[in-house]
C-alpha cells in the first residue's frame, strides 16, 4: 500500500525512494525497541534505588526487607526485557 507526504498542503505518494528510506527509518526503530526498553528499564530501578539510597547510610539500620528490595531491583535487568511485564515489588 503506498504511503503519502503532506507539502504544503497537498497530499503526494512517496517516491519508490523515499519508500525504500521510509521501510530503513522504520526497521531500525524497530530493531532499537530492545535497547530502549532496556534503558526504561534501568532508568526507573535507578530512581527506585535513588529513592532508597539513604537507608544504606552507615549511621542506619537497614531493615531486611530493605535489603529485600534493594536487591529485586538491583536483579531487574537481568530478568526482564519488557518494561511493561516488570514487577517493581513495594517499597518497604
Amino acid at each position: 500500500m503506498p504511503r503519502f507526504k503532506n507539502v504544503d498542503g497537498v497530499v503526494i505518494a512517496l517516491t519508490a525512494e523515499e519508500e525504500t528510506d521510509r521501510d530503513a527509518e522504520e526497521k531500525a526503530w524497530n530493531d532499537g525497541n530492545g535497547a530502549r526498553q532496556m534503558e526504561a528499564i534501568r532508568r526507573e530501578r535507578d530512581n527506585l534505588l535513588a529513592a532508597t539510597d539513604w537507608t544504606a547510610n552507615s549511621d542506619v539500620t537497614m531493615s531486611d526487607a530493605m535489603k529485600t528490595y534493594r536487591q529485586m531491583l538491583r536483579d531487574i535487568p537481568a530478568s526482564n526485557t519488557v518494561y511493561d511485564d516488570v514487577d517493581w515489588g513495594t517499597k518497604p
